[in-house]
């Protein structure tokens, strides 16, 4: 037996991938114009080399598998992944092209639950799709490590929301009282400058849902929905357990198909998002900083609590954060505190809450230093 290839893959391999991914996900007419921004910019944010998609040439599932035979199964999940994520920004997803995502995971002998959502999606069953991801997705099922983490108690779903657990409030209303500089007095600033409602109230955003906030703080995103797909994306990647990819396939099915109608406890479908100027960068861009992250890390349970009085800079510097790419920055990717990261409502949120609160209202300043 060969022996298993564990180097990146060179300019060659990535174009011999690239083959795969275009041959899985392609329908009868041709890549769309989002796969065509997409698919490029996402290999070129991977691995450093660029794909020419006029060069790539169709490739058969049988074919594809015996040229990744000394690539291990974590590297043909990772590719799978790519193939459907090419795949669920279409809608009408062609049924063809579900039928040929499971014959290249399959050749692969790769299994990822997502691939039983791109089927039901091309059968037009989208209500039954929402139901999968419920139960099939990476969150579909709580358990005890996970509640401790939250620091509530009795949720009935994993997108539940707490809307009367003083103790839960008053633990992050302490986040006050940090320095500045420090991971929780920025998640602390983040909810007051956007009249966010803090876990634990009434009008709050599920616990595990209020988990992603830290991420957006300490990976520097804003709170746009193109700010929400990166945040999504990063955190995907961050985490070596493949079902996270379903956290990026639900954020692409709200934000950019509207397959879904709504998800995670709070939003809801607002479609188009992905096809906005310069995101087939941002998102690709997102999903490198999170692969080369440190280790594996698992956003959505982990005990934030515990690094709330760290400064932020120390917490980037142990999980390995890398600085944003110049080219996502140029197409507009923007920290909490930077023009282009917040929006109107947020702003007008954050002054109706500090009014009804009796409280001077502080307006959203853009601060770089923060982000």
């Amino acid at each position: 037996m060969d022996e298993v290839l564990l180097t990146p893959p060179d300019a060659a391999e990535v174009r011999f991938v690239a083959r795969g991914v275009v041959s899985a996900a392609i329908g009868e007419n041709g890549l769309t114009p989002l796969q065509e921004m997409l698919i490029p910019a996402m290999f070129l944010s991977m691995t450093g080399h660029s794909v020419e998609l006029a060069e790539v040439k169709p490739i058969g599932a049988a074919e594809f598998a015996h040229g990744m035979a000394r690539r291990n199964r974590i590297f043909r999940e990772r590719v799978v992944q790519t193939m459907l994520l090419a795949a669920l920004v279409v809608r009408p997803l062609p049924e063809t092209v579900a039928d040929r995502l499971r014959e290249f995971a399959d050749a692969l002998d790769v299994d990822d639950d997502m691939i039983a959502v791109a089927q039901l999606y091309a059968d037009g069953a989208v209500d039954l799709a929402a139901v999968d991801f419920s139960r099939n997705g990476y969150l579909g099922n709580m358990d005890h490590l996970r509640l401790d983490a939250l620091h509530c108690e009795g949720l009935d779903s994993s997108w539940s929301a707490v809307t009367d657990d003083p103790a839960l409030a008053g633990r992050w209303g302490e986040l006050w009282e940090l320095p500045v500089g420090t991971l929780g007095r920025g998640v602390a600033d983040f909810y007051r400058d956007r009249g966010f409602v803090t876990p634990g109230l009434a009008g709050s955003a599920p616990p595990l849902l209020a988990q992603h906030d830290w991420v957006h703080v300490l990976a520097g995103y804003g709170t746009t929905l193109e700010n929400e797909i990166e945040v999504f994306a990063f955190m995907a990647r961050a985490n070596d357990d493949p079902r996270a990819f379903s956290l990026l396939a639900m954020v692409i099915s709200l934000f950019e198909t509207g397959y879904l109608k709504a998800g995670a406890g709070l939003f809801e479908a607002d479609a188009g998002h992905l096809r906005t100027k310069g995101m087939a960068e941002r998102l690709g861009d997102a999903m490198r900083r999170g692969a080369l992250t440190q280790g594996s890390h698992d956003f959505l349970d982990l005990d934030w609590f515990s690094l709330a009085d760290r400064p932020i800079t120390v917490v980037r510097n142990e999980i390995g954060l890398v600085s944003k790419a110049d080219s996502a920055v140029a197409a507009g990717s923007a920290g909490p505190w930077q023009p282009g990261g917040i929006t109107a409502y947020q702003l007008n949120s954050s002054k109706v809450a500090a009014e009804s609160e009796g409280r001077t209202h502080i307006p959203w300043q853009p601060d770089p230093n923060r982000d």
